[in-house]
């Protein structure tokens, strides 16, 4: 390749490539940069090679939603879920100083180190919602951030936290998360409930809400219906307590 080209090449990478994010040989290839010449130029200095087939352009500067963004785009159903995607909307009791991301996904793997190394994260890889329910449902980017990652809405990262109560979730702490969730909508909570798997969640959303006199409490109650059987709900949790879920 002429340098004249090679030139032209490194400047449309440099003007009208995305910022914040990675690059991966699909993203390099629309602008005419193979695999040997994206060797090249990492060895030039023009790219820094984050993994195989993964590289940054050189002076950028890796975003949060950028990356997250990029990883949705490469793993099947990843998603920001649970705590995170409700304090990410307003529902929430307080935030360490440096957040741990809750994410979700349909495979279980492991999230590349140059992703880990600057934003602490955890992935959950649960199907906790039947085939009924579409795998997209209650799945959006947020409002100020059209282009951003996808985010479990409330009424679904609710129910993801419940889920993780006694495992990765302490209970204190999601109790007083949902006594903030006052302004759920019970019509897509009902459908969530409706096609829900677990019965911790079930348990957790409609007792803590009766308890809390949450205003969808009712509506909670009427969705789950007979999904939660007559009998207690008994489990051992992380640190050997017991958790009694009434019916």
């Amino acid at each position: 390749m002429y340098r004249s080209e090679s030139g032209s090449i490194i400047k449309r990478l440099q003007t009208t490539a995305p910022r914040g994010r990675p690059l991966d040989s699909a993203d390099l290839a629309t602008y005419g940069v193979s695999s040997d010449l994206a060797y090249c130029y990492a060895k030039s200095g023009w790219l820094e090679r984050l993994a195989r087939g993964t590289y940054l352009l050189a002076g950028d500067t890796l975003g949060r939603d950028g990356c997250l963004r990029f990883l949705a785009d490469h793993l099947p159903g990843l998603h920001i879920g649970g705590k995170t995607a409700l304090a990410w909307q307003g529902v929430r009791h307080n935030l360490p100083a440096r957040e741990t991301l809750t994410l979700w996904g349909r495979k279980n793997t492991r999230l590349p180190d140059w992703f880990s190394a600057r934003f602490p994260a955890r992935l959950t890889v649960r199907e906790l919602f039947s085939a009924q329910l579409p795998r997209d449902f209650g799945l959006q980017p947020l409002a100020e951030s059209p282009a951003g990652p996808p985010v479990s809405v409330p009424e679904r990262a609710l129910l993801e936290m419940l889920s993780e109560v006694g495992v990765h979730q302490e209970i204190e702490e999601a109790r007083l998360i949902m006594e903030s969730a006052r302004s759920l909508r019970p019509d897509i909570l009902a459908t969530l409930l409706r096609t829900c798997r677990q019965q911790k969640a079930l348990r957790l959303c409609v007792g803590w809400a009766e308890e809390l006199s949450l205003p969808w409490a009712s509506r909670a109650r009427e969705a789950a219906g007979k999904k939660i059987g007559p009998s207690r709900w008994v489990a051992r949790v992380r640190g050997g307590r017991t958790l009694i879920l009434k019916p």
